[in-house]
This record gives structure tokens, sequence and C-alpha cells, in this order.
């Protein structure tokens, strides 16, 4: 039975049990809704920002960012291109291993929007982790060479060219709309 005929027959813990999908479907207001497949633009920046936050945030054990991890919480199941959980947030088993399953949102989660995706859908997800516990959310559009930065009950802030991006307060980055953009120029001679 196609993704599209399950939408409206199941619950979030059925959704759970099916199997997963490439790329990933998430669990929207009781509708299944297939992420579209990464491309050169999205891949990059997902590998360079989960790189770049973990070089700072996973020896001293501040932080980890997780590309495409599946959080399930608040009634839905999101796969977030990158989720950034503190350290102590992580549900490690009892072996100190990650876990498969993480049922609570991140702490921190960025959204790269490809080009088949809906930005209100997207948007929509960053904001369902603030209401349920998120600190942060990143709405990252290659096209227009923005980030929309959400926080808890803050107004949004549209970042571009070289303003410095909200991180947590404790971890030692300072990144640039510019900085972030510019790892798409791999080919340059500069």
């Amino acid at each position: 039975m196609p993704l599209k005929e399950y939408s409206a027959l199941i619950t979030l813990q059925e959704f759970l049990q099916l199997p997963e999908t490439k790329p990933a479907s998430e669990y929207i207001n009781g509708e299944i809704i297939q992420k579209p497949m990464p491309k050169g633009r999205h891949s990059r920046l997902q590998a360079k920002l989960c790189a770049t936050i973990n070089q700072v945030a996973e020896e001293t054990k501040i932080a980890y960012a997780f590309p495409e991890l599946r959080c399930s919480f608040g009634g839905r199941s999101i796969v977030a291109d990158v989720a950034v959980f503190r350290w102590d947030r992580i549900p490690f088993t009892p072996e100190g291993e990650v876990p498969d399953n993480f049922d609570l949102p991140p702490d921190w989660t960025i959204e790269i929007l490809s080009p088949e995706q809906r930005p209100n859908k997207v948007i929509g997800n960053i904001l369902h982790c603030l209401e349920h516990g998120s600190h942060l959310g990143w709405f990252v559009d290659p096209d227009d060479l923005s980030i929309l930065c959400l926080r808890h009950q803050k107004q949004p802030v549209l970042c571009r060219s070289d303003r410095v991006l909200p991180v947590f307060p404790d971890l030692e980055l300072t990144l640039t709309v510019d900085q972030v953009f510019g790892w798409l120029k791999m080919g340059s001679r500069i």
C-alpha cells in the first residue's frame, strides 16, 4: 500500500512500526509526508554543519549534531536535517551507547530547504520543536542565502551576509551566514 493511503488510517505508533523509507518519511498532523531526496547543496551544508558543530562540541561533551535523526514527540515523528542535542540530554543506553530511538525534541534543530519542499511545512517542524522544548532552530535557505533563526519565545531573526548566527551560549563556535554558504564554493580557486 503506498504511503499516502496509510495517512488517514494509522496512528503515530503504527507509523513508527512501518519500515523506514529512503528518503525518510515524517508523520505530521496525522499525515505521512516523504522528504525529498537530498541534492548536492543540501548534502554539503548538512555534512559541514554536523562536522563543524561536532568538532567543537563532541570532545568537550557539550553537544552532538546528528544528521537525519528521527525524533518522535508531541504527536509527530520528524527527521530534522541536523538535530543537535546537548550531551546531558542524549538518552544513552545503560551501556553508554547512542540509542536507536529518540522520543524527545532536539535542543537545536536545523532544516535546509530543498527546492521541492514547501517552506511553511519545514518551518512548521521547527516551530513544533520549539513548542516542545527545543531552544533554537535554523531554517537555511540556499536560494535566498539567508538563515532564519528561531528561538523559544523570541522574535525570529532573518540573518544574511556577515551576521553571526546564534548557537548555544557555552559552545565556542562563531559562524556567519557567509561562512555557511561559502561551504558551497568547493570548486572555487580562492
